[in-house]
């Protein structure tokens, strides 16, 4: 018989006294959970505790966090007077506030296991980093935080200076002329992105928007070496479903990307003197042409939805599978109803309308379709183009249509509702059925 939950605060009042209250709360009701079998292993009795133990302690954390959430990221930061990224920020808070979130070890732990043997411990990630983003200033300061450049940036830029080229083995930026292209590689899973290709990512796309000899960016996925496409460039897959399915997706990936690298290339790289704005701007940033080979499939369509310019090769498609991996495919929600209309968007997005690129529907992503065969070419051409009378009111057009569609406020409100659902998505049954059913996950090794 399982033990009867401790009653869980209802009030909230004087921040530390709140603090040492509801951490006694969360910390009795993890020592119940942890006295349960492991989740495999619960019958239906035990299964129940568990999850009654798991959602009365959500709950406080909402109500805590409604009262204590720019409390909490206030003293995380020293009143914004350093910046945390989002993937220490919550650890942070672990400490901070015994209980609020899981510890570093609690959810290194919980990576060993599938996907499906979690008990969603990091969904307590999505309620805290929800709250702090639904803040308006301690969210605006950590989107601050996530657009300044990468840790691991500064230590590349002489080698990109010196040899035009860096390979980070996940991702490679080779200057060639006015572009700095950024060629992303996960060539066994079909540039598909997961935990161990992000870092990379980022760092290349923050070189190619420092590198001062160029004018513009590419972004291009690199040749993949088996299956049907092997031997030929695909923009990418998506998220990694078999890493997905296997456990070794961190919730925090998803805020990572999207607050990240996505932001970095439509709003550019922040400086830490001056807050990131709608009208100034205050970042740097260059335009950006993606290039669609093969396809571009979940996370690889959310990047053309930030594009300057997409080329793409006239067999080549475009697809959200959201639904079939039960997901939330990013920002594709807030973004791609502005260039298909409402009603595609949600056939994308719901019910698995691929879109051709060359085809009508296609064509309201992707500026220009060519022959395969004719890719190098028309990058050029496109390059060439896009700097013939240089890029002097490329970022003031930028920031106009920013502005217009999609100011800095619309989206930080945007991923505070993100950060909340996508953490109960992560570790929804649903998922793991669709992978099963969809992805054929069970016979899939995560490599």
């Amino acid at each position: 018989m399982a033990e009867a939950p401790v009653p869980a605060p209802q009030d909230t009042g004087e921040f530390a006294a709140d603090c040492a209250r509801y951490s006694r709360f969360w910390e009795a009701s993890a020592a119940l959970l942890a006295r349960l079998p492991a989740k495999p292993a619960r019958n239906a009795e035990q299964a129940q505790a568990a999850e009654q133990l798991k959602q009365a302690a959500r709950d406080a954390r909402s109500r805590f966090l409604s009262a204590h959430a720019a409390a909490v990221y206030h003293r995380l930061t020293q009143n914004r007077s350093r910046f945390v990224r989002v993937e220490q920020l919550v650890y942070d808070a672990a400490s901070l506030v015994p209980g609020l979130v899981p510890t570093r070890a609690q959810v290194e732990a919980e990576s060993a296991l599938l996907q499906r043997d979690k008990d969603g411990l990091e969904i307590d990630q999505g309620i805290f980093v929800s709250a702090v983003l639904a803040s308006p200033d301690a969210g605006r300061h950590l989107c601050h935080a996530m657009l300044l450049p990468h840790a691991g940036t500064a230590e590349r830029l002489a080698e990109l200076a010196r040899n035009g080229r860096v390979d980070l083995g996940a991702a490679e930026i080779l200057l060639k002329g006015k572009a700095a292209h950024v060629i992303q590689k996960n060539p066994r899973h079909l540039n598909a992105e997961d935990a161990s290709t992000l870092d990379a990512a980022e760092i290349a796309v923050d070189l190619a928007i420092l590198d001062p000899r160029t004018q513009l960016c590419v972004l291009r996925g690199d040749i993949v070496q088996s299956g049907k496409y092997r031997g030929r460039r695909v923009l990418g897959s998506g998220i990694n479903l078999t890493h997905l399915y296997h456990g070794k997706v961190p919730f925090i990936w998803y805020l990572q990307r999207d607050l990240g690298i996505v932001n970095k290339i439509y709003r550019g790289l922040a400086n830490p003197d001056a807050a990131p704005d709608d009208v100034t701007g205050n970042t740097r940033e260059k335009p950006w042409i993606a290039v669609v080979e093969g396809f571009a499939i979940g996370g690889h369509c959310q990047y053309l939805l930030v594009m300057d310019y997409v080329l793409a090769a006239r067999d080549a498609f475009i697809s959200l599978p959201a639904r079939k991996e039960g997901i939330i495919p990013g920002a594709a929600n807030l973004r791609l109803p502005r260039f298909t209309g409402d009603r595609i968007a949600r056939r994308a997005i719901m019910a698995e309308l691929r879109l051709e690129c060359d085809s009508p529907e296609g064509r309201l992503i992707c500026d220009e379709v060519v022959a395969g065969g004719d890719m190098d070419g028309a990058i050029e051409r496109v390059v060439d183009s896009l700097t013939g009378s240089g890029v002097v009111s490329a970022s003031a057009n930028r920031r106009a249509l920013r502005i217009a569609q999609e100011p800095f406020d619309l989206f930080r409100n945007y991923f505070a509702l993100y950060a909340l659902e996508q953490a109960y998505c992560h570790f929804s049954p649903a998922l793991i059925e669709n992978l099963e059913r969809n992805w054929n996950a069970r016979s899939r090794k995560p490599g």
